[in-house]
């Protein structure tokens, strides 16, 4: 058993994004399931090839409005016509209109914290530091590069194996980066 460390994965660097979606496809062919992709822009398919779900951040943020909506004014009618009653006028109580405002705030409010929530945990933020901000070629990827990571958790991972199912698709450089 050798005893160098081992790697946080191999980068696959490619000038285009056909022959990286080529890759991908054939690593997903091959059993690879722990892969990241980089790139410039958004490049159709990916989400398809990598089986990626849709996220659910629309969904959290509209139970959170939810949830905010109905506790402020939860919170308006229990002070109104339980905590403290008072008579303004005669009119009732429960005098729901003069409960929008607020209520409309507090769900905005709710809807804003937990899409933020939502984004960050998404994106996996705060993260200050990331192997693969160690990788050659990195800072292409947000101008003019296409990355594909293999991490080294994926059980299939073999450096070897990888060179060789990737360099059929004449990648611009195939790297391993430290962990």
């Amino acid at each position: 058993m050798s005893d160098a460390p081992r790697p946080y994965g191999l980068v696959a660097e490619f000038d285009r994004p056909e022959p990286m979606l080529a890759a991908l496809q054939r690593l997903r062919a091959a059993g690879f399931r722990r892969i990241e992709v980089y790139s410039p822009e958004q490049v159709e398919g990916v989400d398809e090839i990598l089986e990626r779900r849709p996220s659910r951040t629309p969904l959290v943020v509209f139970a959170a409005g939810v949830v905010g909506a109905a506790g402020g004014f939860f919170l308006q009618w229990y002070g109104s016509v339980i905590g403290y009653p008072l008579n303004i006028g005669g009119r009732p109580l429960n005098s729901w209109p003069a409960f929008g405002t607020t209520t409309i705030e507090l769900a905005i409010l709710c809807m804003v914290l937990a899409g933020t929530a939502a984004l960050l945990r998404a994106c996996r933020m705060p993260l200050l530091y990331h192997p693969i901000f160690d990788a050659p070629g990195i800072e292409r990827a947000s101008r003019d590069r296409f990355l594909v990571c293999i991490e080294a958790g994926d059980p299939r991972f073999d450096p070897d194996r990888l060179r060789r199912l990737l360099h059929v698709h004449d990648p611009v450089r195939l790297s391993e980066v430290p962990a």
